[in-house]
């Protein structure tokens, strides 16, 4: 990714290229952008995130760039910007080739080759981390605007190219080398389905974070609808469903004064060349449920760090930032932070905020209709059941329950060489560095809060 052409899409925000990754974070005040904002200081800490990243794996820093980009959200984000969220996203290389993909907040990631794939940000319950295969386009980051629209992928590749440092922008655009060279055009900035889809396909992304790519836009935000004595045009003159116009150069009839519509503004079809599919109301009921279960409300009996942070009272170094605790303050309450992460074998993190059931497909089980958190896991051994595994948050600790799977949850704890598998339906504490195999893959857990002495 180091040597392929990062071109910037002009607006108020920060964007840098370091290390062949590329960073975007959102500027939400009205003043100009300045090395004072909490963006411009964001900017500068993650990138130093991802040049030590890319000096300890330079051929494939995305898995620990996401790894430690979570902790930077659980230490680093609240004393750089307390009380308001930070909106960043970051590109870079993926450990087995790809692109990784890691977003927090109202950002967007374009991924435009044959098809053009949406990872927003602002669906997923925290984070999005995703591994996508390199587009033979190009990949981009735009920061969402207040309504949620991001800008196109511009039609033709310009000639601007943000080699190495910082600059203001709204997003930035990763082009392909095919498409530097002129081997390949970029496509349409919107996908075509040459034919039209049917209401039961799968979103893009089939991930619960993710998977609703485009809300539908609400009835007040839709393009009024044209005076009835205006001529309508015959359906003979009208592409078909799906497919675009054969001659785009032909001129509008005169007698025809339509304004120009916005294509922000439209209304979320089946055909077309919206890339979204009609939004299914039950897992957009689910995801809302999910994101509402991420909220931190539980509260419980604790200590607080130095730096006011909510911890473990059994820890001695805080749960949030890895500071020492004083052991003799009396307990107060306070909001239960999350507990730690799952980091699977291909580098993907769940930060544990809430309860969640874990599967090759746990969206539709019993678990996630309680408001459990579905965390869909890849695997193709045939050994993964649908909902597989529960985890529990239960004060301070974390339980990992085997939903009476038929190949079973196994569990080896650290410094042990043997797996162990779990009863059914009777919970384990996790530890740090415990891991968990569930089908064919395995997962680690750890601390959200760093090593206190590195």
């Amino acid at each position: 990714m180091k040597d392929r052409q990062v071109e910037v899409v002009p607006g108020t925000h920060a964007v840098a290229r370091v290390a062949g990754a590329v960073i975007v974070v959102a500027h939400r005040g009205t003043s100009r952008l300045t090395g004072r904002e909490p963006a411009a200081v964001a900017i500068e800490s993650l990138a130093q995130l991802v040049c030590d990243a890319v000096d300890e794996y330079p051929h494939g820093p995305g898995a620990l760039i996401a790894r430690e980009a979570t902790r930077w959200l659980m230490k680093t984000a609240e004393q750089i910007s307390p009380g308001v969220p930070i909106d960043f996203g970051i590109l870079s290389a993926a450990d087995h080739g790809g692109v990784a993909i890691f977003l927090h907040g109202a950002i967007t990631a374009v991924a435009a080759g044959d098809v053009v794939d949406y990872y927003r940000g602002s669906d997923a319950a925290f984070t999005v981390d995703r591994v996508a295969p390199t587009p033979r386009t190009a990949v981009a980051l735009f920061v969402d605007d207040a309504k949620g629209r991001i800008p196109d992928i511009p039609g033709e590749r310009g000639i601007g190219w943000l080699a190495e440092g910082f600059a203001h922008a709204g997003g930035a655009v990763l082009w392909s080398d095919e498409v530097r060279e002129g081997v390949i055009k970029p496509p349409p900035t919107a996908r075509v389905d040459h034919e039209p889809r049917q209401a039961h396909s799968r979103p893009i992304s089939e991930t619960p974070a993710t998977s609703l790519m485009d809300a539908v836009t609400s009835a007040t935000e839709r393009p009024k609808p044209s005076a009835p004595d205006r001529p309508v045009p015959q359906a003979a003159d009208r592409p078909a469903p799906g497919r675009t116009s054969p001659d785009r150069s032909t001129p509008a009839q005169p007698a025809i004064d339509h304004p120009a519509p916005d294509l922000n503004e439209a209304e979320t079809r089946l055909s077309g060349t919206n890339p979204a599919p009609e939004p299914d109301p039950e897992l957009q009921r689910r995801l809302e449920s999910t994101a509402r279960a991420t909220v931190l409300t539980t509260r419980l009996m604790g200590f607080k760090c130095a730096r006011a942070h909510p911890s473990d009272p059994r820890a001695a170094f805080c749960t949030v930032c890895g500071m020492p605790v004083d052991q003799t303050q009396a307990l107060i309450e306070v909001v239960r932070p999350p507990l730690g992460m799952l980091v699977l074998d291909d580098g993907m993190t769940f930060l544990l905020a809430a309860d969640a059931v874990m599967g090759r497909d746990p969206e539709n089980s019993e678990a996630a209709q309680r408001g459990l958190i579905p965390l869909r896991i890849d695997d193709t051994s045939g050994g993964m059941s649908r909902a597989h595994a529960e985890v529990h948050l239960v004060n301070w600790d974390v339980q990992l329950i085997d939903r009476g799977s038929t190949n079973g949850t196994r569990t080896r704890l650290p410094g042990y060489r043997d797996w162990v598998r779990l009863t059914p339906h009777q919970p384990m504490i996790l530890i740090p560095g415990t891991e968990a195999m569930i089908g064919n893959r395995v997962m680690r857990y750890e601390p959200a809060a760093p090593p206190p002495f590195g």
